[in-house]
């Protein structure tokens, strides 16, 4: 045993489980630090949900609205229908379609939100058929939360114009249709289906559970690393210096 220990295998196997095991355990600290951030952003989304509904003026007097993002808002106005959109490969309750935006002119002010106003399915017989969705015309009132902008999807040339689109740039979106529309935020529209729209829109999910998961198998595999080393490096060295000194 002694002997062993003044080894260079002995001692490269050490250095490489410390090595390992110091890494591993490093990366499951990384993954629950990255668990407690994203658990302390949603707890900033709950807190948002609890704040009053912002409404058409509130709304339009915030000074940085994507500040705002998450809370709810009810608000009031008039649909701008012929700026409609189609963003298309959107998916809801595991169907492929289209979530449909229309820009909305809120009452009194003069500025205009774009709402995402739900879920349409598709016809996969005829690609370029719209679903039938009714916009109100007149004052309309509208329930939803402040949202960012339409995510991005992969992109294709000649997908980003017309009524039907892969993505929808906020920016381009306020240029190409002379709107002036809210910077750097949509109004999700929630509440029951309607005006042949659902909208049971998922839940955001920052995967907390997933950093805890990987959390888990780091420390895990660092546990096992130790495991083997006191075993294979020591015990069974020990247990065969033992039967060794015995037979003698």
């Amino acid at each position: 045993m002694t002997s062993r220990l003044h080894s260079r295998h002995f001692w490269i196997l050490t250095l490489a489980a410390l090595l390992v095991a110091a890494g591993t355990f490093s990366l499951g600290q990384w993954q629950l630090r990255r668990a407690a951030q994203k658990e302390a952003v949603q707890a900033a989304i709950d807190a948002k949900n609890k704040l009053s509904p912002l409404d058409g003026s509130s709304l339009s007097a915030t000074e940085n609205i994507a500040d705002e993002i998450h809370r709810q808002a009810v608000v009031q106005g008039t649909w701008q229908a012929t700026h409609t959109v189609y963003l298309d490969n959107r998916p809801m309750n595991g169907r492929s379609g289209f979530w449909v935006f229309t820009p909305l002119m809120l009452q009194g002010s003069g500025q205009v939100i774009l709402v995402q106003r739900g879920w349409a399915p598709r016809d996969f017989a005829d690609r370029s058929r719209l679903p039938p969705v009714a916009t109100p015309a007149g004052m309309v009132t509208v329930q939803g939360r402040i949202a960012p902008p339409p995510s991005k999807l992969y992109a294709f040339k000649g997908v980003d114009a017309g009524l039907i689109r892969q993505n929808l740039d906020l920016a381009a979106f306020r240029t190409e249709t002379g709107l002036p529309l809210l910077e750097g935020v949509s109004l999700l529209q929630t509440g029951s289906p309607g005006e042949g729209l659902l909208r049971e829109w998922a839940a955001p999910n920052l995967g907390v559970d997933k950093h805890y998961g990987y959390a888990f198998q780091w420390f895990g595999l660092c546990l096992l690393v130790v495991i083997l080393y006191v075993w294979f490096q020591i015990l069974l060295p020990f247990r065969a210096s033992l039967r060794a000194q015995r037979s003698d």
